[in-house]
């Protein structure tokens, strides 16, 4: 028997470790822009009447002016449990300005009972559950379906192993959480460690009335606030009202084209789906004459002339790790360095399709921006899932599948039906949504996400992305893409032994040689 889902009442959220005297620290930092007398401390702006007057002056027109940096010195780390993956996905991970460390999905066994329940009427109430008991059932099932098939190919790959399967079945089980997990409703719960600034705390409460999770977003922030001000009251002269919803954006555009919380269209569907053709991710656009403008920003940092430095050798300089060893470097400290900045000037913009589990991984590269969908606006009714790879594997497994799939989009419809809200509804969508987005960043940010996603050890779609990616780049800007691998290869380049940093999650395979038209995973 299933235990009992969770409820928003059952949301839990400590602050764990915090900077102390946010407020006055804030302050402290303002005065000491014009201070001719050195450095200001907390302390300072609170030490007599007089002290306090300016400290709640300053405090509160430099917020009203938006002057808002001196906000960024305290942050404040939260440990969170009992949200779903939709809040996480729509909410917490939707900017760049935060850290989190959450369970994962793939490396982790997800409990029966892990799964929000919203706020709903009581036929409502009896759809959803049955809907989140049938994919979590369906996650088992396709557990025990696809165990022999991908312990198989797994031992096929890394034959001296199965003498030790004891030792290295627990490698399978991942393998095979990573699969079934694609079943699983965005409404399934985790627990994270969470940090973010005082101002990115200041700026969820502005904006937590908005999509797509309004009720879930102002919980978990109102916890937080409450958590703050416990340790530092004065941290309330701070907080300004939320934005109401309707003073959104995405609010106001809904209302505009009247098809506020109505199904999407299905037209703008096919024809996305049309452009990108066969592939995950399509290049769309991109810096003109790449190579060039990176050869020139490299002569002017370092004073050269064209005749001094050519093209070709200022490129080999950049991007060759032999040459450039940091590009190989695990902290990815090129973005400290002063020469490999220069990447910065180079841009690349993307459509790509991927499922809601695997953006929820993709957006963790937060200097690549995507403009994520409103899933009010693409949602149609229809069942429109991504089949990861692992299920194709059996005919059993891929029958599972798509039932469990027409049935959790059917659900999600009958709930629409019945008047419940989007966000309720929504939390039953499948992980393996369909997510249409774009995606821009620069090629010092991407350098960094294709160095990881090219890793035969990435997840699967973005691992498939990322290869789109690169072969595309490769075919407007040849040089750019020579050196665009996995770690293994900059490692081999740069004299970095061993040349797999993985350790026992080595994929098996030397893939240090191959070309980056040889990266084809056959297996997860």
């Amino acid at each position: 028997m299933m235990e009992s889902l969770s409820t928003f009442n059952q949301i839990q959220v400590e602050l764990v470790g915090t900077i102390q005297n946010p407020y006055e620290l804030s302050v402290a930092s303002a005065r000491t822009c014009y201070s001719g007398k050195g450095v200001i401390y907390p302390a300072d702006v609170s030490k007599d009447e007089r002290a306090v007057a300016l400290r709640d002056k300053i405090a509160s027109s430099t917020l009203e002016a938006g002057h808002l940096t001196t906000r960024q010195h305290a942050h404040f780390v939260f440990a969170l449990s009992g949200v779903s993956r939709q809040f996480i996905w729509s909410f917490l991970h939707s900017h760049p300005f935060y850290n989190s460390e959450q369970v994962s999905q793939r490396y982790v066994k997800v409990k029966p009972s892990s799964f929000l329940v919203p706020p709903l009427s009581a036929p409502a109430r009896k759809i959803y559950e049955n809907a989140a008991r049938a994919q979590m059932e369906t996650y088992e099932k396709l557990i025990t379906v696809l165990r022999a098939p991908i312990r198989g190919d797994y031992y096929d790959r890394f034959k001296s192993r199965k003498k030790y399967s004891d030792k290295w079945d627990p490698q399978v089980e991942k393998r095979l959480y990573e699969v079934a997990r694609y079943a699983l409703g965005v409404g399934t719960t985790a627990y994270l460690y969470h940090t973010v600034s005082a101002l990115t705390l200041l700026r969820y409460w502005r904006l937590c009335q908005e999509f797509e999770t309004p009720q879930e977003q102002k919980i978990v922030v109102e916890k937080m606030l409450a958590a703050v001000k416990a340790t530092d009251p004065l941290f309330e002269k701070e907080i300004q009202d939320p934005l109401p919803l309707e003073k959104t954006l995405e609010f106001s555009w809904m209302q505009n084209q009247k098809a506020h919380f109505q199904l999407g269209s299905t037209k703008f569907i096919e024809e996305f789906d049309a452009e990108l053709g066969s592939r995950t991710s399509k290049l769309v656009q991109y810096t003109h004459d790449a190579e060039t403008i990176l050869a020139q920003a490299l002569r002017t940092a370092v004073g050269k002339t064209e005749q001094e430095l050519s093209n070709s050798r200022a490129l080999e300089t950049l991007l060759d790790p032999k040459n450039n060893p940091i590009l190989a470097d695990t902290l990815n400290a090129g973005t400290f360095d002063r020469l490999s900045q220069v990447f910065h000037h180079v841009h690349f913009t993307f459509k790509k399709k991927i499922s809601h589990t695997a953006d929820s991984q993709d957006q963790r590269h937060r200097l690549v921006m995507s403009s994520r969908p409103l899933l009010v606006t693409h949602f149609t009714g229809k069942a429109d899932f991504i089949t990861p790879f692992g299920i194709t594997q059996s005919e059993e497994a891929t029958e599972i599948y798509n039932h469990s799939m027409e049935s959790s989009f059917q659900a999600v419809a009958q709930l629409i039906d019945l008047g419940e809200s989007p966000e309720a509804a929504f939390y039953l969508l499948p992980n393996s949504t369909a997510i249409r987005m774009i995606s821009t960043g620069d090629l010092q940010a991407y350098q960094h996400k294709w160095k990881m996603r090219s890793c035969y050890n990435a997840q699967e779609e973005i691992f498939r992305a990322t290869i789109d990616e690169i072969q595309q780049v490769k075919a407007v800007a040849p040089t750019i893409a020579e050196h665009l691998r996995a770690p293994c290869y900059l490692r081999l380049r740069a004299g970095i032994t061993p040349y797999c940093p993985e350790g026992d999650r080595y994929c098996g395979l030397p893939v240090w040689k191959y070309s980056i038209d040889d990266y084809q995973r056959k297996s997860l």
